[in-house]
């Protein structure tokens, strides 16, 4: 389970995140929303330890990221918007190399990485260096290196960005599987199509505050909108630029 409450955080003058709560809880998908400078890729950042709130906190599975962030990395699988590859590194070789970041057992290793390689259906480039991967690719490659070991909370970040047809129905597919496996999922993306058939609850953010988070079928019933991009785009209207 990840528990944000009133994080805060700013740049500068920037108050990019103004008390931001909102909880994602296990068995779910939970959708992350808000237009470009909303606060939303700055509470992604610090919920993956890459960013500290400057008061607040936020928890995966109890732990506090920012007091015990190794521990925390350990509960999180986290796929950024940028995949982040070792360009110089096969893919079979960026994902065991996270293995063993993580601390999986050496024995455990070479099975895991291969599942990942199963699962991700990258079996025709796995041997490969990185270097030149469509994006396509490289968002796969990310993703398994993101699970390899086998996290109960898993954030992603636009990540069907790029991605063709198939990939992307293979993508929900296997998000949903997460959900089904009773893992937390934390998943932002700007298709509106794409949150409707996926999340069960949504947290929208707009201006670096929280403008409503309930469940699909709540968020059409508060902003009486039945269009799911149409209920975003009026909760956002609800919030007050700072």
């Amino acid at each position: 389970m990840i528990s944000v409450k009133d994080i805060q955080k700013s740049f500068g003058k920037v108050r990019a995140v103004r008390g931001v709560s909102f909880d994602a809880p296990d068995g779910k998908i939970t959708g992350l929303l808000g237009p470009n400078g909303a606060g939303k890729s700055t509470t992604l950042r610090i919920l993956y330890t890459v960013l500290v709130p400057d008061s607040g906190t936020a928890q995966i599975d109890g732990i506090d990221v920012a007091g015990e962030s190794l521990a925390a990395r350990h509960r999180i699988g986290a796929l950024p918007h940028s995949s982040g590859l070792y360009p110089q590194l096969t893919a079979r070789e960026n994902i065991e190399y996270f293995a063993r970041l993580c601390r999986l057992d050496k024995a455990e290793i070479p099975d895991r990485v291969d599942e990942m390689v199963r699962l991700l259906e990258i079996e025709d480039f796995a041997d490969r260096r990185t270097k030149g991967f469509s994006h396509g690719q490289r968002t796969k490659v990310a993703l398994a290196r993101s699970l390899v070991h086998n996290p109960r909370n898993v954030i992603l970040d636009e990540p069907t960005s790029g991605l063709d047809v198939m990939a992307t129905r293979s993508l929900r597919e296997l998000i949903l599987k997460l959900k089904d496996d009773g893992r937390c999922v934390l998943f932002s993306s700007h298709i509106m199509q794409e949150v409707a058939a996926l999340c069960d609850d949504i947290c929208i953010i707009a201006h670096g505050q929280v403008a409503i988070d309930d469940s699909i079928d709540g968020i059409r019933e508060r902003t009486g909108c039945d269009d799911i991009e149409d209920a975003f785009v009026k909760a956002i209207q609800m919030v007050e630029p700072a």
